[in-house]
């Protein structure tokens, strides 16, 4: 069975410079011999964590809201090998509804996203792109996921519609980003990484 990455398109522009920036990712994954699958997370009304705790309480497994776009994605999870998650930058973060969807997606279906290797995209006009790179990067590494490097961050510049097409070194990074996804991914297969430790959790007010 062929190696999946599921990758999420956190713009509200369908077609916009993320979904040239993941675009590039996935013609450069099908060489490598691996799938992808783009999830966009639409235009409609997405819901923050409201921290009710009802995922975890009733062992769901996904959020415990399902009127939006963030149990379609846990649905997608099981089948992924692998992550990418795509934003534009607004105001040096991410698009706001793209970290009100992933928040909720690893807290109640963490189980699904552990372990697997990871990586961020972050598309801006001008500036801010690395704080809203990190950003992204931070569920991840709380998740035990491998972070998947390139040459450069993985940033791609441009305004217009799919202009960072032209960004030379930008698709580049896409390309060896996405090479490194498949390598590490094949890799993981028979050796997968080691067992996390039981969770101690410390509170530093007594």
């Amino acid at each position: 069975m062929n190696k999946k990455v599921l990758m999420v398109n956190g713009s509200p522009r369908q077609n916009g410079n993320t979904a040239r920036a993941l675009k590039e990712v996935a013609d450069a994954l099908a060489k490598e011999g691996v799938d992808s699958e783009i999830v966009w997370i639409g235009v409609q009304p997405v819901r923050g964590c409201i921290a009710c705790g009802q995922c975890q309480k009733k062992n769901l497994g996904r959020c415990a809201f399902d009127d939006d776009i963030a149990n379609r994605i846990v649905e997608k999870l099981a089948d992924a090998d692998g992550f990418v998650l795509g934003s534009p930058t607004y105001y040096g973060q991410p698009n706001g509804a793209l970290l009100a969807v992933w928040q909720r997606v690893c807290f109640s279906a963490s189980a699904r996203v552990q372990g697997k290797p990871a990586a961020c995209i972050a598309v801006c006009r001008r500036g801010g792109s690395t704080a809203a790179f990190q950003a992204m990067n931070m569920p991840f590494e709380m998740l035990n996921c491998p972070l998947v490097t390139s040459q450069y961050w993985n940033i791609a510049f441009g305004r217009a519609e799919g202009e960072c097409g032209a960004d030379t070194e930008g698709m580049q990074t896409m390309r060896m980003m996405a090479r490194n996804m498949a390598w590490l991914i094949k890799s993981l297969k028979d050796n997968p990484p080691p067992a996390r430790e039981l969770w101690q959790p410390m509170n530093f007010i007594r």
